[in-house]
């Protein structure tokens, strides 16, 4: 399989690994207000994108740098990190379940050994950066993967939870790409940093939402 078309793989949101079911917190954000255009949602998207994405990347970035050497004694380490830096028990408990079904799906699709080495429910970056590692992948692949997915998977939640122009939310993610690009770079640039350096820039509101739509009885998507 050539690398870009691994990458794509990845990023792809018919992906059978379960983000379709979320909305990055989307919902919950437009829900309480927050979000009510497409000036808001993109500012949402560059927010997300800007913390829990950049986040996320690293560690998809620090798990792939380590899968390459095929060496994963860091890996519970890195979960651990990762837990850290996610304070809401719903948003902890959304990154394990995307990632056991992340893993799932790379096991079906590209079988490798090192899927079995990462625990009963491993963390969707964790998981992310080992699958592009087996696809023949580097550290800025997995970190630009997670981020594409993140960003694409909260802006397609936007034509179910809002009245939107499809092709103002796609104008918004064309506006994204250099950003992302940018995130990326960045996040690969941890890859092989002591976990405890990698970086912890939070979203408090959205930890705070998560919370409060789980308790809610009436949503479209789990988060």
């Amino acid at each position: 399989m050539g690398k870009q078309a691994a990458l794509l793989l990845l990023a792809d949101g018919r992906l059978p690994a379960g983000g379709y079911a979320h909305s990055g917190g989307l919902e919950p954000a437009v829900t309480a207000g927050r979000v009510t255009d497409m000036e808001g949602l993109e500012q949402f998207l560059i927010g997300r994108a800007e913390t829990a994405g950049l986040i996320a990347a690293a560690f998809a970035a620090a798990a792939c740098a380590r899968a390459v050497r095929d060496d994963l004694s860091e890996m519970p380490l890195l979960e651990a990190e990762l837990d850290a830096r996610i304070p809401s028990p719903e948003l902890r408990n959304v990154s394990r379940n995307l990632g056991r079904q992340l893993r799932r799906a790379m096991e079906s699709i590209h079988p490798h050994a090192d899927y079995a080495k990462l625990g009963n429910m491993p963390h969707q970056p964790i998981v992310m950066g080992v699958a592009a590692a087996a696809l023949g992948l580097g550290p800025g692949d997995a970190a630009l993967a997670i981020l594409h997915e993140n960003n694409s998977g909260a802006a397609a939640a936007a034509a179910k939870v809002m009245r939107v122009d499809p092709f103002h939310v796609h104008a918004i993610l064309a506006r994204a790409t250099a950003r992302l690009d940018r995130l990326a770079d960045t996040a690969a640039s941890y890859a092989d940093r002591d976990p405890a350096d990698l970086p912890a820039g939070g979203s408090p509101l959205s930890d705070i939402a998560a919370e409060h739509h789980r308790r809610s009885d009436v949503r479209l998507f789990a988060s």
